[in-house]
């Protein structure tokens, strides 16, 4: 199980061009906004990724609107572990469970991914916050990532799993959340 305080949300590279070529971009687009809106009311940090921004372009608009301040960490390695300022950031906020979304579920994800568990972290990936340009790309990247040992997960899973209960404010808030 997934609580608050020990949780938090890793996006890689929702970028550019590359964040329309994918499979179901609008559906990706949409459960990605869900879970940043959620963890904002749930205090869940926050962390994301450009590859190489100046060739990729930056992270989607609609995405680094709701991100407000927060600073992306800069790679061109295909696995966020590789990148010394990542790992950085991802070991200042102390949190053992990774929720995964992203870009390209193949690649960077799939990198990404088997890293974080190699360094002992629980990595719960978001599967319909995932996306490859080919259909049969993101199939394989997540049987991989979940061979290797990462949790499968949904955005409306993952958000309940933190939510916890069915009653407050938070439940409000995220009810008209999730049903967007």
């Amino acid at each position: 199980m997934i609580v608050p305080d020990e949780t938090l949300l890793l996006l890689i590279d929702i970028q550019g061009k590359l964040a329309q070529s994918v499979h179901r971009p609008e559906q990706v687009a949409r459960n990605i906004q869900k879970l940043i809106r959620a963890c904002g009311i749930l205090d869940v940090p926050v962390l994301y990724t450009e590859q190489y921004p100046k060739g990729l372009g930056e992270t989607v608009a609609p995405l680094k609107d709701l991100l407000g301040d927060l600073e992306p960490v800069e790679k061109i390695t295909f696995s966020c572990c590789a990148t010394e300022a990542f790992m950085q950031r991802l070991r200042s906020f102390s949190r053992n469970d990774i929720l995964v979304a992203g870009m390209e579920t193949h690649v960077c994800v799939y990198q990404t991914c088997v890293e974080l568990l190699e360094f002992g972290y629980n990595v719960h990936l978001v599967t319909d916050a995932v996306s490859s340009r080919t259909p049969e790309n993101l199939e394989i990247g997540i049987r991989c990532i979940e061979k290797a040992g990462g949790n499968p997960t949904s955005t409306e899973m993952a958000i309940f799993e933190l939510l916890r209960i069915a009653e407050g404010e938070r439940f409000k808030a995220i009810s008209k959340i999730v049903k967007e």
